[in-house]
């Protein structure tokens, strides 16, 4: 078994118990094992990124590559069937990005965190155990697993924010606990019903004598399987209930007469009720993305998070909320997917409008940032919402861009803080006379995020509304007024900030009088280069070699929307049609 992917998971863990036995006065050790454990994540992550082959993948389904299964829990209950829980992690098409992303962002962030003087053993113990749960989400294929990770991250990011951040950080700590953790319930509900509705058909059939010891799991022996099932021809005690997410997936897993089954006939509020498990589970992940109007947690997190913190929570936690979407929430649900996909086109298209207009409105440069993230999110669910292959490509390209552009982005403001003690656009004007090198990446950074031909965020927003433009004829699930409403969400994007650049940095230099006794504003250092030039090397080389990254996740998202679309139809047909 090829062990790359739990090395990729648990390499920050081991780095973190190296920390946890180091002294606490031996600042120096403790960083540079922190460097040291994200350098080798990086590194396996972009070993993966070049041995994962992008042109195996048939569909949504299949094609799982480095995969590792071992049964982790399983027992007898009886009548109840068998439990199971596997520690089942694999990548495809759909997390390829996002492991190469936490990888790269994941190192940034440690070298961002060089300056922390406060408590520094418990700041990258934390920040290790963050990485490790980050990428667990992104490489896990059993709901169970992926909720543990998910539930993890909460941990370190309330501690990270509550006790390094800023004068409010135990509010802002507090409602970004609160908002997740309410999430993270609704996720759950809603797991628990999918493990009781479906099984894993390679382990029944191997509980009902059907395989020898050691024989291989065919095809036919699946789809045997997988018809008595529907013939309720299986005895329960020899169903093996499962939290596999590729086992969801499937239709003919799921038990007759079973509370998610498509024709069970379960209503509440009027509803089905796996339009109900689908509107949780997206509000569950929603929450994260974040989408409007559950996204106030957002502002308040970054503006007290510090630097290090904001950068990984906008590059790569937010990330998680998106890939919930794409991987569990369409893939099991996709009859309710095709249902909603007005509500979902809608918030997305809200989340771009209403975010960059509280962007405009703000003085706060983080809070500018922090806001143009919630619009440009808005993004995923617009391309999602659409079903089409060029909206679906572009949901997962604008993760991954917006990754690289927002780390860049909340660095740079970091940069400002750590001179000046200060973020207020009216207190600056004309910096670029005395920062010319850091007015130089703040011009990429803003530019690249308001979708400049040539970066890779306007790859990731043409995809997106080329496919929703599309999607009337494609799919005939979204209006295309949606999407043209959407457009002006970019000529908001380019308002906001270019008035901050132009306000900040053109003109005679001016600074706040109050703050002229302490702000030392001298232009970027070694440590600060180190961090900003592979980020705006990678937003260029994205943004002008797409392949590079459409080629791992084409074919993977090509055959994902196909089958989405085709069983969303086929699965909304058959729950009107027993309805009525």
């Amino acid at each position: 078994m090829n062990f790359i992917l739990s090395s990729l998971i648990f390499t920050p863990l081991l780095a973190a118990l190296i920390v946890l036995l180091l002294p606490a006065r031996l600042q120096k050790p403790v960083k540079a094992v922190a460097l040291v454990g994200a350098l080798v994540q990086m590194g396996l992550s972009i070993l993966l990124y070049f041995r994962f082959d992008g042109s195996t993948v048939a569909n949504g389904q299949q094609g799982y590559q480095f995969v590792e299964k071992v049964n982790w829990i399983g027992f007898a209950l009886g009548s109840l069937g068998r439990f199971q829980i596997d520690y089942f992690v694999g990548v495809d098409g759909v997390s390829i990005s996002m492991v190469l992303l936490t990888g790269i962002v994941g190192v940034i962030g440690v070298i961002s965190s060089w300056a922390i003087t406060k408590n520094v053993k418990g700041y990258f113990l934390l920040y290790l155990l963050l990485l490790t749960s980050v990428m667990g989400c992104f490489l896990a294929l059993d709901f169970f697993l992926f909720y543990l990770f998910f539930e993890f991250m909460l941990l370190p990011m309330y501690f990270l924010i509550g006790i390094w951040g800023g004068p409010k950080r135990e509010y802002a700590a507090i409602k970004f606990f609160i908002y997740t953790l309410v999430g993270s319930l609704f996720i759950l509900l809603v797991m628990i019903g999918l493990y009781t509705s479906v099984i894993d058909p390679a382990a029944t059939a191997a509980q009902m004598g059907l395989l020898d010891q050691g024989t291989a799991v065919g095809a036919d022996v699946l789809k045997q399987v997988q018809q008595m099932l529907q013939r309720s021809q299986i005895s329960n005690y020899n169903l093996v209930h499962t939290f596999s997410i590729p086992a969801m997936m499937e239709p003919a897993n799921f038990i007759p007469g079973s509370l998610l089954h498509v024709l069970s006939g379960a209503m509440l509020w009027d509803l089905p009720l796996r339009f109900i498990a689908f509107l949780l589970l997206f509000a569950g992940f929603a929450i994260k993305v974040p989408s409007v109007p559950v996204h106030t947690w957002l502002p308040d997190a970054h503006v007290e998070a510090p630097t290090p913190i904001s950068v990984l929570l906008a590059a790569v936690l937010l990330k998680v909320g998106g890939y919930g979407l794409i991987r569990i929430v369409y893939p099991v649900f996709p009859d309710a997917g095709a249902y909603f996909a007005v509500l979902v086109g809608g918030l997305g298209v809200l989340s771009i409008i209403y975010g960059a207009l509280n962007a405009l409105a703000m003085n706060d440069l983080k809070k500018l940032i922090a806001y143009s993230s919630v619009s440009h999110m808005g993004f995923v669910l617009l391309g999602l919402a659409s079903l089409t292959i060029e909206g679906v490509n572009g949901a997962i390209y604008m993760m991954f861009s917006h990754g690289i552009i927002s780390a860049m982005l909340f660095l740079v403001v970091g940069v400002i803080y750590d001179r000046a003690h200060d973020r207020m656009i009216q207190n600056f004007r004309g910096l670029a006379s005395v920062m010319p090198a850091y007015t130089a990446f703040v011009v990429i950074a803003f530019f690249a995020s308001l979708g400049l031909p040539g970066f890779s965020g306007f790859i990731a927003e043409l995809l997106v509304l080329v496919g929703g433009f599309g999607a009337p004829e494609a799919t005939g699930l979204l209006p295309r007024w949606l999407t043209v409403v959407a457009v002006f969400g970019l000529l908001l994007a380019a308002a906001y900030y270019l008035w901050a650049l132009q306000r900040m940095f053109f003109g005679k230099y001016w600074i706040f009088p109050e703050l002229r006794a302490e702000a030392v504003m001298t232009d970027l250092n070694k440590r600060e280069y180190l961090m900003l030039v592979p980020l705006a090397v990678l937003a260029l080389l994205f943004g002008i070699f797409p392949h590079l990254l459409l080629d791992k996740i084409s074919l993977t998202v090509t055959g994902f929307t196909e089958l989405l679309l085709q069983r969303g139809q086929e699965q909304l047909g058959l729950i009107f049609s027993r309805l009525q």
